[in-house]
């Protein structure tokens, strides 16, 4: 029996040489691929790639009508292509700056707003907490204690209040003052410090620290009705001492923060996250396709999308500086490829030790064919600025974050950056949540959305499984987004997901 190639696989670009399976398929399968039959010489796994003519040993494989390798090996019609047979192609290439022009489509219906807190300094916050932001480890244990005496009982009172969220890390002292893990640090901090998701905030430190509590406030322009206390361990007696003074001075600001009230607000006010996490080989095709539909309809509403992750857009940079806005922004983003390159060779590796073994199993050889799936987050709006790490976001429309690809330390980066919702696709099954910003998680497969339903917001793997398009999933996810951001919860919030994964990007000599 022989098989439509689009009843097993996707080809996702005329002239592409793979095609990507829909479902495992076995040894000997038949395929017909317009006027030709192939039959499959191995088997190959749902997600993974199939090989449509031959491909000889050196030669570019190409996906998304781009190349996503080298064949190691020759390939002939109805191979598996993975691992075995195809390796990292890394080239010069040529970019253009500015050439590829979007218009964003004329709103449909009356403007779109949503249900958030508005904020002194006129940001508008998706939710209302009270945030420990700790200058130094040491002071990390004493900051988790004061924390815990809120659990959601405690809570029941404040109905408007979202939580009490303890921010600690594993640096803070021993770094170089002044060098650019210390400054990366800082801005870090001083984000959360300043987002419009947190209406209190107790700065806490041990005393001695290379950063001072102090530090992370003066000169930050806190809107005016950000309550704000500072404390030391040192100063007001010890780790008992703190932690009783530091609840009391919670349970005070919790009184206050629980008369505010949410207020319509246009959705141009919603910065959003783009991340993704647990990569397959349907990401590229389901969930970030879709939410690039979702990216662009909030750009288009005047709003903000950030996109981060440098190591996985390497080898589809050259897509993103086409929609530069300018060419110095484009050359912003290659200057930090640039840097990249030398960050992993200095460290022993390569640009292509992403991808991570999971997303090998799920089907992505390479980086390059990773990244081609993964700046598909970004829709195809124009690309307004490029930031480092942690920099407060001020442009509006899609912009760019120089963030690493290991999801904690990047959200960490976006989130300080202002992003008040996030947005994270996964194909393996990320479990990931980011206070003080709500996450929403996108399925890329049906199988894995069913497996961990109790986890996963949307299930994007209805795109390929044939019953909804990318444009109707990605209205969806614009549907939810604001939803969210109005009060809704998703499931990362329902489990308390979120405080362990503030993760600031580790940089610097630590002395």
């Amino acid at each position: 029996m022989t098989v439509a190639l689009d009843d097993c696989a996707r080809l996702l670009r005329d002239g592409d040489d793979v095609a990507v399976a829909t479902r495992d398929l076995a040894a000997g399968t038949a395929v017909q691929v317009g006027s030709t039959q192939l039959t499959l010489t191995g088997t190959v796994p749902r997600g993974h790639k199939v090989a449509l003519r031959t491909v000889p040993r050196g030669t570019p494989v190409h996906k998304y009508g781009q190349q996503i390798g080298v064949a190691t090996l020759d390939i002939a019609a109805g191979d598996h292509v993975h691992t075995h047979n195809l390796g990292m192609l890394d080239v010069d290439r040529s970019y253009e700056f500015g050439t590829a022009r979007w218009a964003p489509p004329p709103p449909a219906g009356p403007p779109r707003t949503f249900q958030g807190y508005h904020r002194a300094d006129g940001r508008v916050g998706t939710r209302n907490y009270v945030a420990i932001l700790t200058s130094v480890n040491c002071a990390a244990s004493t900051a988790r204690m004061i924390a815990d005496q809120f659990p959601g009982a405690a809570l029941d009172a404040y109905s408007h209040v979202d939580g009490v969220v303890a921010l600690v890390h594993q640096s803070g002292c021993g770094l170089v003052e002044g060098s650019t893990g210390a400054d990366t640090l800082v801005r870090t901090l001083r984000g959360y410090a300043r987002h419009p998701n947190v209406g209190g905030l107790l700065v806490l430190g041990l005393g001695c620290e290379m950063v001072p509590v102090q530090s992370l406030v003066d000169d930050l322009g806190l809107p005016s009705d950000t309550l704000v206390e500072s404390m030391t361990i040192q100063e007001t007696g010890g780790v008992r001492a703190t932690v009783r003074a530091g609840v009391e001075r919670v349970r005070a600001m919790l009184s206050t923060l629980d008369t505010r009230r949410r207020a319509p607000a246009p959705v141009s006010e919603l910065v959003l996250g783009l991340n993704c996490g647990g990569s397959d080989g349907y990401s590229g095709i389901t969930a970030n396709p879709a939410l690039g539909v979702a990216s662009d309809l909030l750009v288009g509403a005047g709003g903000t999308s950030i996109l981060g992750e440098t190591p996985e857009v390497f080898g589809a940079e050259h897509l993103l500086t086409r929609r530069a806005v300018r060419p110095e922004v484009g050359n912003r983003l290659l200057d930090r490829i640039a840097w990249w390159r030398e960050y992993t060779a200095a460290g022993g590796g390569t640009m292509d030790n992403n991808p991570a073994p999971g997303n090998k199993a799920g089907g992505l050889t390479t980086i390059l064919e990773k990244s081609l799936g993964a700046v598909a987050k970004a829709g195809r709006a124009e690309l307004t600025a490029v930031y480092e790490y942690a920099e407060p976001v001020t442009e509006r429309g899609l912009v760019f974050m120089d963030t690493p690809g290991y999801d904690p330390v990047s959200v960490t980066g976006i989130v300080a950056g202002g992003a008040t919702v996030v947005c994270f696709t996964t194909g393996r099954g990320s479990v990931f949540g980011s206070r003080p910003a709500p996450c929403l998680k996108l399925a890329t497969n049906t199988e894995m959305y069913r497996r961990m339903a109790e986890d996963m917001d949307i299930n994007c793997g209805r795109i390929v499984d044939g019953t909804s398009t990318v444009d109707e999933v990605g209205t969806e996810i614009f549907d939810r987004i604001v939803e969210v951001a109005s009060g809704a919860r998703t499931f990362s919030e329902e489990l308390g997901i979120g405080q362990e994964e503030f993760v600031p990007w580790p940089l610097g000599t630590v002395t």
